[in-house]
């Protein structure tokens, strides 16, 4: 359990655990099918965004039988001959191929034969059926010949159509899609026809543009319908991407022979009674308004299939489902990475933002580039990845800063707190204060006299006064900066200089200076105290203090039970003994302050000392040069003993 404990707590670790339970819970709802929605979402705004072609495609003409045409023939469905005749003063004009976008599979008299041996004498006539076991058959004369293509149209959930196709079968015939007929017809005057692509035959090939096969997990898709041969529609036509005339204005010869001389002229219906009306990816709404034609939608697939063939545009490709998740699983492991690192709730926002317009730009970038990526799932992920780390960072950091606090927060200054948790990283390892050697000012302070007054006081009375001693001293040392290490009846220890190693010798100095000019104030404390004591007839006391400057070893000491941050070493051992050194030295001093050379040295002439000696302490073999401090160092003497230095 601790070694899982540790693991968890090292960045590396917290990044690619967060990302990867992100990525995990985000394939399922991929998979399953969840995001398909918010996916094909995506595909219609970048449709939509796309630049589209600047004028219209001069390669298609629609005639379209509106509701006007239908209420000035007074019926519905237009006869055979008027049909015939509409047919005749196209081909008169000479179109590369014609397409009838209107059901005869029930021919509609007068006019029948007539309209029969057009499509006899053309064959760049091209009429419609529809495929399946209730698909309206072609006119009879046309059935299974080249004269004949298919107009079924592949609608997504939501009413969509993004999808067109080029071959159907039903298991024992292979048909051919109306856009598909057209569009070979134009193609053949340009020395241009279909072919199988050279590495996979089962793909055909459009010149130089092989348009390979929609499969069912395509982009944004999840098990979608994949029957037939289908390919994704871009829409860059414009929304209103060919020349329409109107049926009436053809049957008065009002539609200009250029507008149908070399072209592929679409006939059919645009009336919204009929009902063949599609809702597409340039659809902003689901109102009628917002629906095409089908025989436009048919126009759409001839005018992007000819972009292929003629003007070098590309089909638009998508990602194996091995390049899928390497992208979901590198925006899981940016947002982990976020999380861990970010903190600030603006911080936080503003890289969020940055990333998620980042991600959609390149998303944007490369579908005008003919590639359509996930959006979607990666934006989700890069965000939910970024909480759920941070949320795990944040509950560890709460831990941290409460075992941070439990061993500081009543032993140090609230700003030495701040700076402490500020600075955690260097602190800090796997959830516990690391142990660390540095250079720190130790600090012992002893009441003297303590065991006979106390043997005078009943325990309230004991428990008070040594309360208001404690009180007074610990917010002392605080204020200096120190950090009480432990009680221990009477006696305070304190270090200056922890828990933040030290990065050079003025700052070890100021430690030095800080430890000192506490003991000098604790002086003028005891006074205070005294003077409230006797007035409450509590015994007057006097302190001795030890401070001594060198190298420590910190880190926390204790059971799992009660651990506390201390320092131990020969440096500790050294002021303990300069504490409690020879009580008769000084005996009559209400604060006796001992300090070894070494602290001496760093406080740099700044107090008024006197020798001891050199001394041996207890414990120790080896002589040290031990000071009493008798109080500040007036200007005059302090600038004379710094020239001296100099």
């Amino acid at each position: 359990m601790n070694r899982v404990k540790k693991y968890l707590q090292k960045p590396a670790v917290v990044v690619i655990l967060g990302g990867l339970v992100v990525f995990i819970f985000m394939m399922f709802l991929r998979v399953y099918g969840q995001l398909e929605w918010l996916e094909l979402a995506s595909y219609d705004w970048f449709v939509r965004m796309a630049p589209k072609q600047s004028t219209k495609d001069p390669r298609v003409t629609f005639i379209g039988i509106s509701e006007d045409d239908i209420r000035q023939y007074g019926r519905w469905p237009i006869t055979d001959e008027s049909l015939a005749r509409a047919l005749k003063i196209v081909l008169k004009d000479h179109p590369r191929a014609v397409g009838l976008d209107i059901y005869r599979d029930i021919l509609v008299p007068p006019g029948s034969q007539e309209l029969i041996n057009l499509f006899t004498a053309n064959p760049q006539i091209i009429g419609v059926m529809t495929v399946g076991e209730k698909g309206v058959p072609p006119l009879a004369v046309i059935n299974k010949t080249d004269q004949v293509g298919f107009s079924d149209i592949i609608v997504d959930p939501g009413g969509i159509v993004r999808k067109g196709l080029l071959f159907l079968d039903d298991g024992k015939d292979v048909y051919y899609s109306f856009a598909l007929r057209l569009a070979s017809l134009y193609l053949r005057e340009e020395g241009i026809s279909p072919q199988s692509d050279p590495e996979n035959t089962q793909h055909i090939r459009l010149k130089d543009q092989t348009i390979k096969p929609f499969e069912a997990n395509d982009g944004g898709y999840m098990r979608a319908d994949a029957r037939g041969y289908q390919f994704l529609l871009d829409f860059k036509d414009m929304e209103t991407p060919f020349p329409i005339y109107s049926f009436s204005n053809l049957m008065e010869g009002r539609v200009p022979a250029k507008a149908v001389a070399g072209k592929v002229v679409l006939v059919g219906v645009i009336a919204q009674s009929v009902k063949d009306h599609f809702y597409t990816p340039l659809s902003r709404g689901f109102d009628d308004s917002q629906q095409i034609p089908g025989v436009v939608l048919h126009g759409h697939m001839i005018s992007q299939l000819l972009r292929f063939a003629l003007d070098g545009a590309t089909p638009i490709k998508t990602m194996t489902e091995k390049q899928k998740a390497a992208w979901l699983m590198l925006w899981c492991l940016a947002g982990a990475l976020i999380g861990l690192r970010i903190r600030a709730a603006w911080r936080f926002s503003l890289m969020m933002s940055g990333g998620l317009s980042l991600l959609f730009a390149a998303a944007f970038a490369a579908f005008l580039s003919h590639w359509w990526i996930p959006l979607a799932p990666p934006s989700m992920s890069f965000f939910l990845s970024a909480v759920v780390v941070t949320a795990f960072m944040s509950g560890l950091e709460k831990k941290e800063r409460t075992l941070l606090m439990q061993l500081f927060s009543r032993h140090v200054s609230p700003e030495i707190a701040e700076v402490i948790w500020a600075q955690r990283d260097q602190f800090m390892n796997n959830g516990r204060p690391r142990p660390q050697k540095m250079t720190v000012t130790v600090f012992f302070s002893d009441m003297k006299g303590f065991t006979k007054a106390s043997e005078k006081l009943d325990p309230q009375d004991l428990i008070d006064w040594l309360n208001s001693y404690m009180e007074a001293m610990t917010r002392l040392i605080m204020n200096h900066g120190g950090v009480i290490d432990d009680y221990a009846g009477d006696g305070i220890k304190a270090n200056f200089g922890v828990p933040l190693p030290r990065k050079n010798e003025e700052e070890i100095s100021q430690d030095a200076l800080n430890a000192v000019t506490c003991a000098l104030e604790m002086e003028k404390e005891m006074c205070r105290l005294n003077v409230i004591w006797i007035k409450k007839g509590f015994p007057t006391m006097g302190t001795r203090i030890g401070i001594f400057t060198g190298t420590v070893v910190t880190g926390l000491l204790g059971s799992s039970q009660r651990m506390k941050y201390t320092t131990v070493g020969d440096t500790v051992n050294v002021a303990a003994r300069l504490e409690s050194y020879d009580k008769e030295v000084a005996r009559d001093a209400l604060c006796r302050i001992l300090i070894g050379d070494a602290t001496r040295q760093y406080v740099n002439g700044r107090f008024q000392t006197e020798s001891i000696g050199t001394v041996s302490l207890k414990g120790k073999e080896e002589k040290i040069s031990v000071h009493r401090v008798l109080g500040e160092q007036t200007a005059g003497v302090q600038s004379i003993a710094q020239e001296g230095r100099s």
